[in-house]
């Protein structure tokens, strides 16, 4: 049996071909509806990740995050955040792969590329919460962190408001300065600006730094619009937030994975009875979130692996759309299942 392989090649084949407007709209539509299903019930929900942090000069962590369809299979991706990968190495700060098992046999059915699905996924679901949450009217985006993932959050959230502008802040000026540029597809009005200012002047501000453990947080308190929204990204590690526990007790509060959140999510922050419920919740009693627009709100997204196995899943359905990807044998199925040294090419002679 053969594994059917996305590689770089692929990825780049999908986003000529059928554009990433329109992937990035399937993702969102595709997120929202899964994430429905979760919140009624119809779908299972996804075990907390477990992996290793990394501690000395190259700090950061590898996560294993796995969840089971039951009855079909397995999809598991291993990730990396490496915030020291773009200025050591040239690589991207999160690298990773994701995987799809059988559950009946344990037999590997699709390898594919971490990179661009976690950035993809983690734009489509910040949009589904913003959809929710924020004024509908929203027209300025708010970016505390201008790294790889403030390009997906802003290109997402484009595809589900009227955004005319951009307010991005980082803490090296070459990054900010060099975002207008790389959201140039967009044809928004992207200016540099202080934290305090982002803060102050957006309708939906996303913060997706690499800031280290006990460095938040990356944005002060202080004066907002009552409507803002924010959804808060970078706090995957225990210890490592982004938000003020101030902004975060005055508002409404939902979360992705709620056993994350507690343990590595801004969350981590408030008590269990502060923390409001799942975005899946929310995605399937729209009204409750509807009740909270005209209040501050922040989305603790943590990333899980439920989303990435809805994402798999549009990847997969781009991939066969367009005839991509490679079909290899990558596990070994001895001719006898009974004797692992018995294969076609290795006889044992008389």
């Amino acid at each position: 049996m053969e594994t059917w392989l996305l590689g770089q090649d692929d990825l780049e084949r999908i986003l000529q071909v059928i554009g990433r407007d329109t992937l990035m709209r399937r993702m969102i539509d595709r997120m929202g509806h899964e994430l429905t299903e979760l919140g009624r019930g119809a779908r299972e929900d996804t075990p907390t990740r477990g992996g290793f942090a990394r501690t000395g000069e190259l700090t950061g962590v590898i996560e294993l995050m796995p969840h089971r369809e039951s009855g079909s299979s397995v999809t598991v991706k291993t990730i990396a955040y490496s915030p020291h990968n773009p200025r050591l190495f040239g690589l991207p700060t999160i690298v990773g792969t994701i995987s799809r098992i059988d559950e009946a046999t344990g037999r590997l059915m699709a390898l594919a590329d971490g990179v661009l699905l976690t950035a993809v996924r983690t734009g489509a679901a910040s949009a589904v919460a913003s959809r929710l949450l924020a004024a509908p009217e929203s027209t300025r985006l708010g970016l505390i962190g201008a790294g790889a993932q403030a390009v997906t959050q802003a290109h997402a959230l484009s595809q589900v408001f009227a955004l005319d502008s951009v307010l991005v802040s980082d803490i090296d000026p070459a990054v900010a300065a060099g975002f207008a540029d790389r959201v140039r597809f967009l044809d928004l009005r992207v200016e540099v600006a202080t934290p305090a200012r982002v803060l102050a002047e957006s309708d939906i501000v996303c913060t997706a730094t690499s800031v280290p453990v006990g460095g938040g947080p990356v944005v002060p308190d202080g004066p907002h619009l009552g409507h803002l929204h924010v959804n808060s990204l970078g706090a995957d590690e225990v210890g490592k937030t982004e938000l003020p526990v101030t902004l975060l007790r005055r508002a409404f509060v939902c979360v992705d994975h709620r056993g994350q959140a507690e343990r590595e999510g801004e969350s981590q922050q408030l008590r269990a009875d502060e923390i409001g419920p799942t975005l899946g919740h929310l995605c399937a009693h729209p009204d409750e979130a509807a009740a909270r627009r005209s209040g501050l709100t922040v989305f603790d997204s943590t990333g899980f692996a439920f989303e990435d196995h809805v994402a798999l899943d549009v990847f997969l359905s781009a991939a066969e759309e367009l005839g991509l990807g490679t079909k290899m044998a990558i596990e070994h199925h001895p001719e006898n299942v009974l004797d692992p040294y018995s294969t076609r090419s290795l006889r044992v002679r008389a």
